[in-house]
């Protein structure tokens, strides 16, 4: 699991950005899935329901800063019981502990990309030297040295990248600097008359995103720009993140990006013309964090084959959520549209899954737990809310019995501003209920699938509302999610 990797972000699902073969492997050798989606667009709850298999009203961990019970019974918990050797190595982001595993070491929080620090078993934290993605994979590839080779095992790598604040190796930001990508259609949209929640976020690329921690523009070239003069916070981020990066990379990063503050210095952009350098910088800043990810998914994957374990092995690639590339001029995730909503997910499980499938069933971060339990023939607990995929992975099950997934995002005035909202996506239509400014918003995503038209008045659409107001209560009941939205009116 990788951190705010976009699905676009993938050559096997959108070939416009990046080419990662590594992780294309997975799809050419396995499957890929079209329309997986998280419950709760954010880091911890994702981690939290991969653990349990449950929404984020069950398991507890409603946002990020909630502490995860390690009480509970969790996915490796059932495993260990079961006899196999449990490992997770990387980001948790769940604020307690790991339990039920027999090795873990993890980032403290979101963790740095240079130098990193781990928490060990111990309780003990050391600075790891290199970069964070590949610490992570060194890590897991001596666990999977030193384990007890009579054993199954279920290892979790979870990457930090490509998390904000953006920041690759030397090669990668070399190879992508001068790189151009083609813009979203809605880059420039006006967002103003898209309702309460879309006039309150904070998450545009032009007005939010920082020029000096987030884009590494030395706040030297901006000092005398008024409108771009970065504030005090930002030039810390911006010397703390370069503080970490040993020399000589430091000095040569630097240079790299001297472009930018000599680029702004010199035109003074602003409005639009800004807004169009601010998008290819963070494009180039993102993909060279996966093109980094994709490099170390390929360690793994060449380990599995010289180690006569490929065969007998069921990988998982997923991203913890979608993240907007530009797409109406954001950045970031939280919300119930596609793009944030969507998390890439690609199998491989040679002799069950046939190579280069395609499955377009509906799928939910929910699902994860029961999946892994059903391919290792365990028990699926009865308080985990997924269902198990692998009917449908192995081809004994083409329609899941499942068409509308639900949503609930719980967290707000922490960052980027997004309004707490839940929601029910099926096969076309969207609705969304922020219920804190009493506002709906309603979608036809095969009509428009950018989510740019809300229907929610349209005369045309009512018997459709009502039947997805109606899906909602019904699947609102079914998950037993009450007490924090109030009364659906």
């Amino acid at each position: 699991m990788s951190d705010d990797h976009d699905a676009d972000a993938i050559s096997a699902y959108n070939k416009k950005f990046i080419n990662t073969p590594n992780i294309d492997r997975l799809a050419k050798e396995g499957m890929l899935f079209t329309r997986n989606f998280v419950a709760n667009s954010i880091c911890g709850p994702v981690r939290a329901t991969l653990q349990t298999g449950q929404h984020s009203h069950k398991n507890g961990m409603k946002d990020n800063r909630t502490r995860f019970d390690s009480t509970k019974i969790t996915l490796p918990r059932i495993f260990q019981f079961n006899g196999y050797q449990t490992a997770l190595v990387g980001k948790w982001h769940l604020q307690s502990y790991p339990v039920g595993y027999d090795y873990w070491k993890i980032l403290p929080g979101q963790g740095q990309y240079f130098e990193p620090r781990f928490i060990s078993m111990k309780g003990d934290t050391s600075t790891y030297h290199g970069y964070a993605t590949n610490v992570i994979t060194d890590e897991a590839i001596s666990w999977l040295n030193g384990r007890n080779k009579s054993k199954p095992f279920l290892l979790q790598i979870h990457h930090k990248a490509p998390h904000r604040y953006f920041l690759a190796p030397l090669k990668y930001i070399e190879q992508y600097h001068s790189k151009t990508f083609p813009e979203p259609s809605t880059l420039y949209i006006d967002t103003a008359g898209h309702g309460t929640a879309w006039r309150l976020q904070t998450m545009s690329i032009l007005h939010n995103m920082k020029l000096c921690s987030d884009l590494k523009v030395d706040p030297k070239y901006l000092m005398d720009i008024p409108e771009l003069k970065p504030d005090s916070l930002d030039i810390v981020y911006y010397n703390s993140i370069f503080n970490r990066i040993p020399e000589p990379d430091r000095n040569s990063i630097k240079k790299i990006y001297e472009e930018r503050g000599k680029l702004l210095q010199q035109l003074r952009p602003k409005g639009k013309e800004l807004l169009k350098y601010k998008y290819q910088w963070y494009m180039q800043d993102y993909l060279a964090c996966v093109a980094s990810i994709d490099e170390n998914v390929g360690r793994v994957l060449n380990y599995l084959d010289k180690n006569g374990l490929a065969k007998n092995t069921l990988v998982i690639y997923t991203g913890d959520q979608g993240m907007y590339l530009g797409e109406n001029g954001w950045f970031d995730k939280r919300w119930m549209y596609d793009v944030s909503m969507q998390a890439p997910m690609l199998m491989r499980w040679p002799g069950k899954i046939k190579p280069g499938s395609i499955n377009t069933n509906l799928t939910q971060t929910i699902d994860y737990a029961p999946t892994m339990l059903d391919a290792a023939s365990l028990d699926i607990p009865g308080f985990m809310q997924g269902i198990s995929l692998v009917p449908s992975m192995t081809g004994k099950q083409k329609i899941l019995p499942r068409n509308k997934l639900y949503y609930h995002f719980y967290e707000y005035k922490a960052d980027h501003t997004v309004l707490q909202h839940l929601g029910i996506r099926g096969e076309r239509y969207k609705l969304i209920y922020f219920y804190t400014v009493n506002e709906w918003e309603l979608y036809d995503l095969e009509a428009d699938p950018q989510e740019q038209n809300n229907l929610i008045k349209s005369a045309a659409h009512q018997l459709i509302r009502a039947q997805m107001k109606y899906e909602l209560l019904k699947l609102r009941d079914l998950y037993d999610d009450h007490g924090t939205a109030g009364e659906l009116h």
